[in-house]
Formats: C-alpha cells, sequence, structure tokens
C-alpha cells in the first residue's frame, strides 16, 4: 500500500524497535483530511490504529512543524487537567520516512469545524462544548510547567518581541508577492509591545478543530501543539477571538471561512462572552487584548502565505488550498484594525 509522504514499511521496521508490540503485521495507512500544515495519518494493523505525525512536503519553515515540540508537549501533559493523546513514540531521524515524526494514540472525538455541525447538537449542546474549550484554555494555562518538566520548552523573557521577529522572519521566507498593509502591521506591533503577564504553557493555535468532542460533549484530547512553547497567554486568547471574528466577518456564509466558522452555531458564545470566561477562569487582565488581536491576525496571515506559497510550488498534499491566498489581505486589515 503507498501512501504519499509516509513510508509504510519502514515505518513497520522503525515501530519494531522503538515500541515493540504496538502494531504487528502489515500496516495500512490513510492521511487524515482537514491539515493544512502538519500532515496527519491513521496508521492500523488491522486491529490496533495509531496517528502518525510529519510536516508538510517541501519548503518548511525553519521552526515550523516541529515534530519534537509537539511530542514534548503532549507527552508532558499527560496527567494534567489538559486532555492530551497518550505519545507512543518520536523519531528525529529523517532517514526513515524523510522526514520527523511521531506516533501517538488514536483519540475518539469530533474536531469541529463548522456551524452546521454544532447546528445539528442544538444551541444548548453548543454553547457547553465553547465554554469547555475556553474553561480548558485557562486551565492548561494553570499548569505549572516547572512542574510536568518543561521548565526549557521557551524563554518567556522576551516572548512577545521574539513572536513579532518571528512571524516578520517567517513572512520574508515565503514571501513571494505584495501584500497591502502587513508591513505597516508588523511596524505596529513591533512599536507597542505591552509587558508581559507571567508566563505559561501557550498551545500556539488554540480552537475547537484543534480540539476533538466526544458524544457526550466533553473535549477528549486537545491537538496540533507544533507552535507550543512558554509565553504570554493571552495570545492563546486572542487567537481564539481571532479566528471568531474572521468567520464573523464572513457572514452568514461562514462556510467560505478558510479556518472555520464554528462560532457562527447557534448558542455560541460572542467574542465578550469567551473573553469574559476566560477572565474569570483564569483570574487574568484582558486589558491588552486589542494588541494581542493584531499579532494573532499576523500570526495568521502569515501561516496562510506560507500555505498559499507551498500551494503555488506544488507541495501540498489534500484539497482545499486554492482559495488559501485570498485570506490574507482581510487579515492584515483586521490586525490593522484591532491596533488602532
Amino acid at each position: 500500500m503507498t501512501v504519499e509522504g509516509l513510508d509504510l514499511a519502514a515505518l513497520r521496521t522503525w515501530l519494531d524497535q522503538a515500541a515493540p508490540g504496538l502494531l504487528v503485521g502489515p500496516l495500512q495507512g490513510r492521511l487524515i483530511t482537514g491539515g493544512k500544515s502538519n500532515l496527519t495519518y491513521a496508521v492500523t494493523d488491522g486491529t490496533t490504529e495509531v496517528v502518525v505525525r510529519r510536516p508538510p512536503l517541501g519548503h518548511v519553515l525553519a521552526t515550523a512543524h516541529d515534530m519534537g515540540r509537539e511530542y514534548r508537549a503532549m507527552a508532558a501533559l499527560s496527567g494534567t487537567a489538559v486532555p492530551v493523546p497518550t505519545m507512543y513514540a518520536h523519531c528525529e531521524d529523517t532517514e526513515v520516512i524523510g522526514a520527523p515524526f511521531y506516533v501517538m494514540e488514536l483519540v475518539s472525538g469530533t474536531p469541529y469545524k463548522r456551524a452546521a455541525e454544532l447546528d445539528a447538537l442544538g444551541a444548548e449542546r453548543t454553547r457547553a462544548i465553547a465554554d469547555r474549550l475556553v474553561d480548558t484554555l485557562a486551565a492548561l494555562h494553570a499548569v505549572d510547567y516547572r512542574a510536568v518538566g518543561l521548565e526549557e520548552f521557551g524563554r518567556p523573557d522576551g516572548y512577545l518581541e521574539r513572536q513579532v521577529r518571528r512571524w516578520s522572519k517567517q513572512l520574508a521566507a515565503s514571501r513571494s508577492r505584495e501584500i497591502d498593509g502587513i508591513d505597516e502591521l508588523a511596524a505596529r506591533l513591533a512599536k507597542a509591545i505591552p509587558a508581559a503577564g507571567d508566563a505559561t504553557i501557550v498551545h500556539g493555535d488554540y480552537r475547537l478543530d484543534n480540539a476533538l468532542v466526544d458524544d457526550n460533549d466533553q473535549i477528549t484530547a486537545v491537538l496540533d501543539w507544533e507552535m507550543s512553547t512558554l509565553g504570554d497567554p493571552l495570545t492563546d486568547i486572542a487567537l481564539m477571538l481571532s479566528y471568531q471574528q474572521m468567520a464573523e466577518a464572513a457572514g452568514p456564509d461562514g462556510s467560505s471561512s478558510t479556518v472555520t466558522d464554528a462560532p457562527l452555531a447557534a448558542g455560541y458564545p460572542s467574542q465578550d462572552e469567551v473573553l469574559e470566561r476566560y477572565a474569570t477562569a483564569s483570574g487574568r487582565d484582558v486589558g491588552d487584548i486589542g494588541w494581542h488581536l493584531g499579532l494573532a491576525f499576523f500570526k495568521l496571515a502569515v501561516i496562510l502565505e506560507g500555505i498559499h506559497f507551498r500551494y503555488t510550488q506544488g507541495q501540498t498534499v489534500g484539497d482545499g488550498f486554492a482559495g488559501i491566498g485570498d485570506s490574507v489581505g482581510p487579515l492584515v486589515h483586521a490586525g490593522l484594525a484591532a491596533t488602532d
């Protein structure tokens, strides 16, 4: 069986040494759809099914798509109030399948991405799911990163300054066209960096479809930790709000949103309600949320521009990439509005 981006025979040989007994016999695999960044596969021996994660094909930006970072974050959070899959094995040797990768538990649950999916549940259940998503973020930010062995996971001092520099550098690495206003947004962010609060573990891309929800509306796992680090927790809630603002700006036909329109579902709390619930659950001052929203929109614009660049170079796997580039401009304009 051939699966693009994943050599199953090589994986089989490596697993025999790295995780003996986890999978036995010939392997079958399939690409799990929905990812436009790291590639996620379901792999089975016919009895047990696991997940394999690897970076995208081609044009991998420096510091992005860090398999070791994802693996370490989820392994450390095992046993905390933050639900994560069990981690089985991590491989840094690019000679095995052509890129670093890791293997983890396949957790049951639905990554709700579209409002229509939530609408089928009803407003009451949608509200409960959204509230639990916010509470889980507050729980993440309450984890003592030293106690779970992540004291070397990042450099909290100067985190916001480095974020602005990092995403500016990522932009330069993917720049293939003119993007109106994006340099002005970067300059605004650099000139008005707020004082940082207490550092926490930061997820880096927190939203509903990066979590799995079971049939009882409980969050069974938070996924996609490739941009996790130690830093300012307000960056997480701001990014969550920016996804919601994007969906609301798209209007009733939010299904055209390139990320998620789940916040348009009946019962989903408003942006103000999300922020208020987070502030109450976390006990944090959210007064600088405007600047953090500006950073969130800048970050999203750069990420989507990177995906657009890979798409134009024929280095993406799966569908849904054709309109990605059209979303970058509106994100920049939203960032400029947030920082006015």
